[in-house]
């Protein structure tokens, strides 16, 4: 599917916020709340570091980005991926959109790793800070810009509990991937230009 095409149905980011949503329900279901996610759920659902270290459960790191400990975490999440996927519709492929969304999710959560085995994670953050990345890369195409805006996302998103090494993984990834996508779409159009001369 071609850039800037898709309609409310076919939106990826319409179906990501569904499924976030999805699972949300279902783990409040499990945590018989459904304002707050049980620690236990979040343990066997989301990311325990101990569990994907020691027993191997890597699939966690994929589907630790689809639980959220609580609803304004859900909330807040779901607000920006609405932000900034939106746009990514505009400017990516759906396959390129979602290699962003998962790849920055992933990697920020393997960096997570790096917080030891008692650590609980949760969230899209990741993969949500990957999408800014790739949408500010791939508009400004500068280092200053994207310098400037990622440390005002940084600065907004700071405090007790947050993730930050979730975050600055899945910018990296998104602002790398961005700029790869930027530069085929640039040689792809030259060629393009110059096969018709």
């Amino acid at each position: 599917m071609e850039r800037g095409h898709f309609s409310l149905l076919e939106s990826p980011t319409v179906m990501l916020v569904l499924i976030n949503v999805i699972v949300y329900i279902y783990t409040s279901i499990l945590s018989g709340n459904p304002f707050a996610t049980d620690s236990e759920v979040m343990k066997n659902l989301g990311q325990y570091n101990y569990y994907v270290i020691r027993k191997g459960y890597y699939w966690q790191l994929l589907t630790s980005t689809f639980v959220h400990a609580n609803i304004m975490h859900l909330a807040n999440n779901m607000i920006f991926l609405l932000i900034f996927g939106l746009r990514a519709e505009e400017l990516f492929k759906e396959a390129e959109y979602l290699a962003i969304y998962f790849a920055s999710g992933l990697f920020g959560n393997i960096l997570t790793l790096n917080l030891g085995p008692n650590v609980v994670s949760v969230g899209a953050s990741g993969a949500i800070f990957g999408v800014f990345g790739a949408c500010i890369v791939y508009i400004y195409q500068s280092i200053i810009a994207v310098a400037f805006y990622s440390i005002i996302l940084f600065m907004m998103s700071t405090g007790a509990g947050v993730n930050v090494f979730a975050h600055f993984g899945g910018l990296v990834i998104g602002l790398l991937l961005g700029y790869y996508f930027a530069k085929m779409r640039r040689h792809s159009i030259v060629y393009r230009a110059e096969y018709r001369i």
